[in-house]
């Protein structure tokens, strides 16, 4: 996945990675927007096949966060994390 070219036509502003050796926890955080205000989202716990898998699904689901809060009438944007 060409991360930037993604990050760029989606409209996401960052994306961090996390890696805690002490634990084997991998993480991905996304975050869509904050245009309207602090960002709003979860953590999706999941087995990926693949870190491009989830890398995929942290861009999706933090995008859809976006939405989902300004259709609820939030002054917030979106975020999400997986691991």
């Amino acid at each position: 996945m060409k991360l930037f070219e993604t990050m760029n036509q989606h409209g996401h502003e960052r994306v961090a990675f996390h890696v805690d050796p002490a634990t084997g926890l991998k993480a991905i955080i996304a975050l869509h927007s904050s245009v309207l205000g602090n960002a709003l989202g979860g953590t999706r716990r999941w087995a990926y096949a693949t870190e491009d898998d989830a890398l995929y699904d942290v861009l999706r689901l933090s995008e859809g966060m976006t939405y989902k809060a300004a259709a609820s009438g939030l002054a917030m944007g979106g975020a999400k994390r997986t691991m």
